[in-house]
């Protein structure tokens, strides 16, 4: 869309993006937590198109369109990231549970069970599951982002950048692949299903013949074994 001195009109391409705008919130809205509204996912990423006008140079290559389409879904990751939405006690029994899972992997050999890493952190078999509940509310942003964030601290404040490639090293995603193929069956099924196929919550429940809240605990469960592992592989290094 180039006026008739061959420049960009902006205000043309703004009229062009702005269904992409909500079509990718809501495509990132279903992997959120209910508390997070499709107004605000649109609102930052209404930002990021206009940032993605002023930025784009058309020199470098790259379309106007794939352009466009990463600045807009960064700006809702950057929003999501702002929110600090788990309190600090939180995030604090969740890097235990990541110690306790990793350190149980190391003793046994194997990947523990429920019971075993509730056991090791002290607490409850109920208890852990709440744990899992509350960490789970904080870990829906897409699954590169998460990894990321347990490979390299400080990872969120860099742009984002929405393929997976372009945030690890080969190195790094074999250590990923390999962890993901070492967890357990149902957990492994659960991560496919919601980032491979992409399925709601309700819709994994139905195939794994489970609550929606179980398949947040085992999201949240999952999570946590492959950040355990990613570290104790990173640390080997």
């Amino acid at each position: 869309m180039y006026t008739a001195k061959g420049k960009i009109d902006q205000h043309e391409l703004v009229t062009q993006y702005l269904p992409q705008v909500r079509r990718l919130a809501l495509a990132l809205q279903v992997k959120l937590p209910p508390s997070i509204e499709l107004d605000d996912l649109i609102q930052a990423g209404t930002l990021g198109l206009l940032e993605a006008l002023g930025r784009f140079d058309a020199s470098q290559g790259a379309s106007f369109a794939t352009f466009a389409n990463q600045r807009i879904r960064g700006a809702m990751l950057d929003e999501l990231r702002s929110r600090d939405w788990l309190p600090r006690s939180v995030r604090r029994n969740a890097r235990a549970m990541d110690d306790a899972i990793q350190k149980l992997e190391q003793r046994l050999g194997r990947t523990p069970e429920e019971h075993e890493i509730a056991a090791e952190m002290e607490i409850d078999l109920t208890d852990y599951r709440q744990l899992l509940n509350d960490t789970n509310n904080g870990q829906f942003l897409p699954f590169e982002e998460l990894i990321q964030e347990g490979i390299e601290p400080g990872a969120a404040n860099r742009p984002a950048d929405p393929s997976l490639s372009g945030l690890i090293d080969d190195e790094q995603r074999q250590r990923l692949i390999e962890s993901i193929e070492a967890l357990p069956e149902r957990e492994k099924l659960m991560m496919a299903l919601y980032y491979q196929e992409e399925l709601n919550l309700k819709e994994i429940g139905a195939v794994l013949g489970v609550s929606e809240s179980r398949v947040c605990q085992l999201h949240s469960q999952a999570l946590s074994r492959l950040r355990a592992r990613l570290h104790e592989a990173a640390a080997s290094q």
